[in-house]
């Protein structure tokens, strides 16, 4: 038995609450003070100073810093993966820009696209990619990239375009039997993987549906008759500047190849960027010379130029400063930020999980749940919770799934109920989360701050309402069926 067991005390509620209120208290500040440049480093000030409260509240219960120190090196070696991936993408971004891929990507879309048409057509464009291959992730690191280029070009809300291709990607990750979070929900909640899709259905249909409507109420709404004059100027910019034809678009389709196979993130997203940087050196070799400065071709030139977007960005020099703030992006460095942010959050929810706070606060809310829907709402509410508290998608599904499963069996309800319900606001809610995983990669590869783009996520702030809703209205809760339960276990 550690030392910690045989001298520490049981945390109380009450003191399980004072880092969560202190928290919330210094994100208001940070937001009323520097708005939508809080996850610039307010945010993460905010994470950590909460973090020190919690630390003292456990020093006073008798936990011993050594322990916990052991806690947070694990919780932060949990997103070892998850970081790696950002510095990835960033460097995909980097070497996708250099290499004409998305200039190409934005060039064809400009001319193909409605822009009355555009949120509804990015919502349904990354919702089929991301069914196709089962990651969110890659599906706003590939062709979501190519979106908020496309909405600039088109004079478009970046906000309003990220929210759609997040509803999109998340609709589409959640019904994909390739999905990670798809395979584990089930998993935790005891039912098995296409019996808990088929569930999903009579949610996520209905919110997706409401979602598209609003973005095609939106796009019908915008005005760009004025915009549309500036097409062909923007057009002629991307033709002077990058070789520009429909095979810079194989390296996307690569990294789709390579997803749809189940490779590991990782090195499918270093492989696409690898393949950027040798069809920049192949097809965009005065690009380079541009980007690095130099009058001659040669090798140590064109390796200078693919360094330097991998790990610091590709900066445009076009003349124009609206493309050339389009262009400028990407690079390992401009990830940086958001691992800050993700070390933050996972070093506060490692603490609090570690110290018991996150248990005892969600231990005291299933005596609430009284009736389907309010145990419907308390599972609900408790995902979310950990989503804010323990800044990762993976425990908001297992620690409730764990929690809540065998309420759920005790009540008679089958357990492919529970497992919608960790999905519908688990998974779909950890990317309104500014310092969550989830969100602070899709503020990361978007370059749209989390705040920004929350109100426009339509289907994932929609999906948990519809979960909820069904769970009181008692419409689609399903009863134990033996058979189906027996197959599960």
């Amino acid at each position: 038995m550690s030392v910690e067991q045989n001298s520490a005390q049981k945390v109380s509620l009450l003191a399980s609450i004072i880092p969560v209120i202190t928290l919330v208290g210094l994100l208001i500040i940070s937001v009323y003070l520097y708005g939508d440049d809080t996850q610039s480093g307010a945010s993460q000030m905010s994470l950590l100073m909460s973090g020190g409260v919690a630390l003292l509240i456990g020093k006073f219960y008798g936990f011993k810093w050594r322990e916990i120190e052991k806690a947070i090196a694990h919780g932060v070696g949990n997103t070892i993966n998850a970081i790696l991936i950002l510095l990835m993408v960033g460097a995909l971004i980097g070497t996708w820009v250099l290499s004409g891929t998305v200039p190409a990507m934005i060039y064809y879309g400009l001319q193909v696209i409605n822009p009355d048409f555009f949120y509804f057509t990015a919502c349904v464009l990354c919702a089929i990619t991301a069914i196709s291959i089962g990651s969110s992730w890659s599906t706003a690191g590939t062709v979501g990239v190519g979106l908020i280029g496309i909405s600039a070009g088109l004079g478009l809300s970046p906000e309003i375009t990220a929210g759609a291709i997040i509803s999109g990607a998340y609709f589409g990750d959640k019904m994909s039997p390739l999905s990670d979070t798809t395979n584990l929900a089930p998993a935790v909640a005891g039912t098995d993987l296409f019996t808990h899709i088929r569930h999903m259905i009579w949610t996520t249909v209905p919110a997706i549906s409401i979602a598209l409507i609003l973005y095609l109420i939106i796009g019908l709404n915008t005005e760009t008759a004025a915009v549309n004059i500036n097409i062909q100027d923007r057009l002629n910019v991307l033709d002077q500047n990058f070789n520009i034809g429909l095979h810079l678009l194989i390296p996307m389709g690569i990294v789709f190849y390579l997803a749809f196979k189940r490779y590991p993130a990782f090195p499918t997203i270093m492989i696409g960027a690898l393949v950027g940087g040798i069809f920049a050196v192949i097809f965009q070799q005065d690009t380079i010379l541009s980007f690095v400065k130099a009058d001659y071709v040669t090798a140590v030139n064109l390796f200078d130029g693919v360094w330097r977007a991998l790990f610091g960005g590709y900066t445009a020099d076009t003349g124009n400063a609206d493309m050339d703030s389009l262009l400028s992006r990407g690079g390992m460095a401009s990830m940086l930020n958001t691992i800050w942010l993700v070390i933050s959050a996972i070093t506060f929810g490692s603490i609090i999980e570690k110290l018991g706070m996150l248990r005892r606060i969600v231990d005291s809310t299933i005596h609430l749940a009284q009736t389907t829907g309010s145990l419907i709402l308390t599972t609900a509410l408790t995902c979310i919770g950990i989503n804010i508290l323990a800044a990762d998608q993976y425990i908001s599904i297992v620690l409730p799934g764990r929690m809540y499963r065998l309420e759920f069996k005790e009540r008679g309800l089958a357990s492919k109920n529970l497992s919608r319900v960790l999905e519908d606001t688990g998974t779909v809610t950890s990317v309104l989360i500014p310092w969550n995983t989830c969100g602070a990669f899709m503020a990361g590869t978007l370059m749209v701050s989390t705040y920004a783009y929350f109100p426009y996520c339509f289907f994932n702030i929609i999906s948990p309402c519809v979960s909820i809703l069904y769970g009181y209205l008692n419409f689609k809760i399903e009863k134990i069926d033996a058979a189906e339960e027996a197959l599960a276990e």
